[in-house]
């Protein structure tokens, strides 16, 4: 599939796309912290994808390659907007208006504990810095290897693993604070 969207074949790329489209989605909306911004930084990396795509070389898997054009397209989405003031998006959901994920209340058959639960993993991973946050989800959720974060932050390995072990520090703590505020309720 992938030789097939090389060679500009765009249903080939259509379905990469469906392939990576929710994952690339889930993971920005993680270390984001905000819906809406991640569905514009996602299409916007599907395109910046389809437009290099005959620089992917092949010798990481495609979804690293398309991560690691995702990332340097939010990077330069925070940038354009940082002038214009925060997202307004991720103001409200910051905030409380809305909650962090729209997908939230999507399946109705799901428990409830298990989606506030979620709600408050989410929470905590919002309120968490990018530098902590964003290498804890590419280890915890997107099943990354050590080796392979690094190669897309572009750092060594050891720091890797340190921020991972701050972040999950800094998530525990942030949970303990989130969960002691629910109790107080």
């Amino acid at each position: 599939m992938i030789a097939a969207a090389l060679a500009r074949d765009t249903s080939a790329f259509g379905e990469l796309v469906a392939r990576y489209q929710n994952r690339l989605y889930g993971a920005l909306v993680h270390m984001i912290g905000s819906a809406e911004d991640a569905k514009d930084i996602s299409q916007e990396a599907f395109v910046l994808a389809f437009q290099k795509l005959a620089t992917f070389r092949g010798d990481s898997q495609f979804y690293s390659w398309l991560f690691r054009i995702a990332m340097n397209a939010s990077v330069n989405f925070r940038r354009k907007n940082r002038s214009l003031g925060a997202s307004i998006e991720a103001t409200k959901e910051r905030i409380g208006i809305e909650p962090t994920d729209s997908r939230r209340d999507t399946q109705p058959d799901q428990p409830m504990e298990q989606s506030e639960r979620q709600h408050i993993v989410r929470e905590a991973l919002s309120q968490m810095t990018e530098e902590f946050r964003i290498p804890l989800v590419m280890a915890e959720m997107e099943e990354m290897k050590y080796e392979e974060i690094a190669d897309l932050l572009k750092c060594p390995i050891g720091t890797v693993r340190s921020r991972i072990h701050r972040g999950r520090e800094e998530l525990r703590e942030k949970l303990r604070r989130l969960l002691k505020d629910e109790e107080e309720f």
